[in-house]
């Protein structure tokens, strides 16, 4: 009777153990998936601050754009459509390059229309742009 096996006890491995690599592979592929959306959707904003600011703006030359859920625009009081509201931008712009203007939106407006007119002022060139709000707490109650 044999009680050793006839293999020897010195012999070297021929296959790779490949799991601690595959666990790796998958913890790197989990970590992308979670961060890739999150660099997708990133915004730079640029937050303004009054100790900081450079020039003060002159409240009585900013010019005013309201929006109401009905697709109505005004222009500083004046009703407007938005295929007209380039050209008057442009036109104020050209009058004073450092202009400000305050978008003051309704607040059951669609998103897509606000941006719409933020696209227009991005394209205009007016970087001084405001959005006017009111707190939670001094909003009109809703009928």
């Amino acid at each position: 009777m044999r009680r050793f096996s006839s293999r020897n006890s010195l012999s070297t491995l021929t296959e790779l153990n490949i799991t601690p690599l595959l666990d790796l592979c998958f913890v790197l592929l989990i970590i992308f998936m979670i961060t890739t959306p999150l660099m997708e959707n990133s915004i730079e904003l640029v937050v303004p601050s009054s100790s900081t600011a450079k020039s003060e703006v002159n409240p009585s030359q900013v010019q005013m754009i309201e929006m109401d859920r009905n697709d109505n625009i005004k222009l500083n009081g004046e009703v407007t459509s938005l295929a007209l509201l380039p050209d008057q931008l442009a036109a104020l712009k050209a009058q004073d390059p450092q202009i400000a203007v305050v978008v003051r939106p309704d607040r059951d407006l669609a998103i897509q229309k606000f941006i719409g007119v933020m696209d227009i002022l991005k394209q205009v060139g007016i970087a001084k742009v405001g959005v006017m709000t009111r707190p939670e707490d001094a909003a009109p109650p809703r009928n």
